[in-house]
């Protein structure tokens, strides 16, 4: 199936295809190297939508619902990172691509960076947006929804919540209020657990990655063996999900990585300033080799890989 539509003059194209068994959508755009977008958790390739026509000039980009969210399949099954890393190399393979740029948004940069760790010589350039995975901080009310029983709770709030939730935003607009982003695409993706068999997944997903203290997955103990793997850091610095604490201590131990924060943008800067964010995306493909790892380059880093843990420790123990 498959539904077009024109936007700013480049067509983005709804598609579904059969992976394992289970409906995949998605949607993609332009020409080129791949840029494979990954959203969060209780969200779907709509919230690329803004930013993806922008990305689309000069690159192929493909932006997946991932397994149990948006418009693919909600079976019962795992969510876990690794099998959602698995999922994309699964899908690049069956749309006919080798090789990609992941640009991942939350628990989707958690995914993009699990992808190049499982599959280096498949990834080209990390771009981690608001990205989990980076420390144990996470918002209170992920943290809550780990909990026993969250389930019986978001299902009998969820409908008197929605409903007040738009009928505030209607009436913010009615009197020209501007609507932020991250309340939108939080409602947006609250709405979507009404579904007892996309809430089974959210829950699912969520638990995998975190519990009541925080997030549980945390890459930073083989950041360094990004050297060589082109990576951007994207924040917006008044982000209240994920704090910008996160990206910037990544990006002191992430060789050669850089970070660009956006002033005025909360958890969802590639909606809240489209522009700007397609923009930085694009200048730092422009600026960059694509990584072409190989397996022995890959088996070599890891040989190695424990002599430089031990020396960023102790070069850390000096600065403390």
């Amino acid at each position: 199936m498959t539904e077009a539509i024109q936007l700013r003059n480049v067509e983005v194209r709804r598609e579904e295809t059969q992976l394992h068994g289970r409906r995949i959508s998605y949607l993609t755009a332009g020409e080129g190297p791949l840029l494979l977008l990954v959203h969060g958790i209780a969200s779907d390739s709509e919230a690329w939508r803004a930013a993806l026509p922008l990305l689309a000039r000069g690159a192929t980009v493909v932006a997946p619902d991932l397994p149990g969210h948006g418009a693919s399949g909600k079976a019962p099954g795992d969510y876990s990172l690794g099998a959602l890393a698995s999922f994309l190399r699964d899908l690049l393979v069956k749309l006919g691509h080798e090789r990609a740029t992941l640009v991942g948004h939350s628990l989707g940069g958690g995914v993009a960076m699990q992808f190049s760790y499982m599959f280096p010589e498949r990834t080209e350039r990390l771009v981690l947006v608001s990205s989990g995975g980076l420390g144990p901080n996470v918002n209170l009310l992920l943290r809550a929804a780990t909990l026993p029983g969250s389930d019986m709770v978001i299902a009998l709030t969820i409908g008197p919540i929605t409903a007040v939730g738009r009928a505030a935003v209607a009436a913010l607009r009615r009197v020209g209020l501007r609507v932020a982003p991250d309340l939108g695409e939080v409602g947006r993706g609250f709405a979507t657990l009404a579904d007892g068999e996309g809430r089974a997944a959210f829950l699912d997903t969520l638990r995998s990655v975190v519990n009541f203290k925080g997030q549980r997955v945390d890459a930073s103990d083989r950041l360094y063996l990004a050297v060589g793997m082109p990576t951007l850091l994207l924040w917006g610095e008044r982000d209240a999900i994920i704090p910008v604490g996160h990206g910037q201590r990544a990006t002191e131990q992430m060789p050669g990585s850089r970070l660009v924060t956006f002033p005025d943008s909360g958890h969802f800067p590639q909606i809240d300033d489209p522009h700007r964010f397609a923009a930085t995306v694009r200048e730092f493909l422009d600026e960059t080799e694509p990584s072409c790892l190989t397996a022995a380059a890959w088996n070599q880093l890891l040989r190695d890989a424990p002599r430089s843990a031990a020396g960023a420790a102790a070069r850390e123990a000096e600065l403390a």
